[in-house]
C-alpha cells in the first residue's frame, strides 16, 4: 500500500498503479541531502557517520580509470544504478528506486491518468504474478485471471525483473499491443496473450438489490470516489428495502487506505480499530480507527474475497471479521500487507521503500499470507465459462440465514 501525503495507497495497476497494492505509500518531502550529479559533487552531503564506503569508491575508480569507453561515462546514470542495486539487495519486490523518468510516470499513474492493459501485478514466490485484472479492461477481456504467472513480456523473461520494470514494459500508448506469456495452474504449458492497450477507466463500485432485501455492493477499487459512491449505494439500497449486505471484494487490488477506513466506519462503531501499522524493529505501531456513523452495524453482512483481493481489500475484510465476526466467503486473498513510503529526491528520482506491515485489529499479519476464508468456495474454469458464480450463491444463502 502506498502512503501519499495523508493518503495511503494500496493499488497496483499495470500501466496504472503498482505495487498495486496497495495497503501504503507516502510521498515524503523533497530531500535536500541527495547527491546532485555534476561531474562529482556533494561527496559528503548526507553521509552517515561510521559507514565504510571505500568499496564503492574503489569500484568507481576502477571503472573511471580502466573501462574501455570511459570517455563516454554517464556519472549520473552510474550513481542512480548504484542506488538501484542497493535497493535490489533488500530482496523486497515492493522496494524500488525510480529514476526521474520512471518517477514521473509513477506519479502520473497514481494520479489516475494512464494507458495500459488494466491489471495489478505483484511477486509471489519470486514469480511475477497477476494479482487482479480489473473488470472491463483489456486484461480482463483477454481472459487473464488472478493468480496467472507472467513468464514473458514480449521477448523479455520476467524471472529477475522488478515490478516497476515489468510495468514499464507492459504499459504503453492506447492502440499498441503487448504479448504476455502466461502460465496458469493446471496448464501443461504457457500460452501467449496478445493484448491491445487502451485508456483504463474503472468505476469505484457497482451495486444492485438481490432477493430477500440483500444489498449487493461490488467494490472494484478503493478510489477517492468510492466513499461518495458507497454512500449513494447504501442510501438508495435502504430506500429500496435493504436489510442485509454482501460486500464483494473479489479482484479488487486495493486503493487508498483512507477509503477503506471510511467504508469500515459504515459497519464498525466509531473509534473501532480498522488496521494496525507495524513498523517492526521495536519502532512501535500505529492504529487506524473508524470515524463514521456505523449505520450498517446492525445489518447481517458477508464479504466475498479471492486471490485477486489485495491491500485495502484485505484491510477492510480483516477489520469486519475481527471486529464484527463477519464471515468471508471465497478463496484466500493475495497477501499484500506491506507499506511503501515514497521519498522524492531533488534530481526528480524517487525511492519506494517498505517501511511497515499491516495487521488486522487482532494482530494477524497480512503480508505474504493473505486472509483465509471462513467458507472456502472455489470458482472453476467451468463455472466461469458457464457464467456461474457459486461463491456469490453461497454468500447469498449465508447472509439470508443470519
Amino acid at each position: 500500500m502506498l502512503r501519499l501525503r495523508n493518503f495511503l495507497f494500496v493499488l497496483l495497476f499495470t500501466g496504472v498503479l503498482v505495487g498495486i497494492f496497495l495497503a501504503g505509500f507516502s510521498v515524503g518531502k523533497l530531500q535536500g541531502h541527495v547527491i546532485a550529479i555534476e561531474g562529482l559533487t556533494n561527496l559528503e552531503a548526507g553521509k552517515p557517520a561510521g559507514v565504510d564506503f571505500s568499496l564503492f569508491w574503489e569500484a568507481w575508480s576502477a571503472v573511471s580509470d580502466k573501462y574501455v569507453s570511459r570517455g563516454e561515462l554517464d556519472y549520473e546514470a552510474m550513481v542512480q544504478g548504484a542506488v538501484s542495486g542497493m535497493v535490489q539487495a533488500l530482496e523486497d519486490p515492493y522496494s524500488v528506486f525510480l529514476n526521474p523518468k520512471n518517477a514521473k510516470e509513477f506519479l502520473q499513474d497514481i494520479a489516475g491518468s494512464f494507458e495500459g492493459v488494466g491489471m495489478e501485478i505483484g511477486v509471489r514466490d519470486g514469480q511475477l504474478t497477476i494479482i487482479a485484472p480489473l473488470d472491463g479492461t483489456p486484461a480482463q477481456l483477454a481472459g487473464l485471471r488472478a493468480g496467472d504467472a507472467i513468464l514473458k513480456i514480449d521477448d523479455t523473461f520476467t524471472r529477475s525483473i522488478t515490478i516497476d520494470e515489468a510495468v514499464s514494459l507492459i504499459r504503453g500508448p492506447r492502440g499498441s499491443t503487448v504479448v504476455l506469456s502466461i502460465l496458469r495452474e493446471g496448464w501443461n504449458a504457457s500460452r501467449d496473450f496478445s493484448i491491445e492497450r487502451a485508456v483504463v477507466q474503472v468505476p469505484s463500485l457497482t451495486w444492485e438489490m438481490k432477493e430477500d432485501g440483500i444489498l449487493y455492493i461490488k467494490i472494484r477499487q478503493f478510489s477517492e470516489q468510492a466513499p461518495t459512491d458507497f454512500q449513494a449505494a447504501v442510501s438508495q439500497g435502504i430506500a429500496q428495502g435493504a436489510e442485509r449486505v454482501i460486500v464483494d471484494l473479489r479482484n479488487n487490488p486495493g486503493g487508498f487506505l483512507e477509503v477503506a477506513q471510511d467504508l469500515a466506519g459504515w459497519f464498525i462503531p466509531r473509534n473501532g480499530v480498522v488496521t494496525i501499522e507495524d513498523f517492526g524493529n521495536g519502532q512501535g505501531q500505529r492504529e487506524y480507527r473508524t470515524h463514521g456513523s456505523s449505520a450498517l452495524s446492525g445489518f447481517p453482512t458477508v464479504v466475498l474475497m479471492n486471490e485477486g483481493s489485495a491491500s485495502a481489500s484485505e484491510i477492510l475484510a480483516g477489520a469486519l471479521r475481527d471486529q464484527l465476526g463477519v464471515k468471508i466467503v471465497g478463496t484466500t486473498s493475495f497477501g499484500k500487507g506491506s507499506v511503501q513510503e515514497l521519498e522524492r529526491f531533488s534530481d526528480g528520482s524517487a525511492l519506494k521503500l517498505t517501511v511497515a506491515h499491516w495487521l488486522t485489529p487482532k494482530g494477524t499479519l497480512i503480508q505474504g499470507k493473505g486472509l483465509d476464508p471462513d467458507v472456502a468456495i472455489e470458482m472453476t474454469d467451468a463455472d466461469i465459462d458457464a457464467g456461474r458464480d457459486p461463491q456469490l450463491d453461497s454468500a447469498i444463502e449465508i447472509v439470508k440465514g443470519l
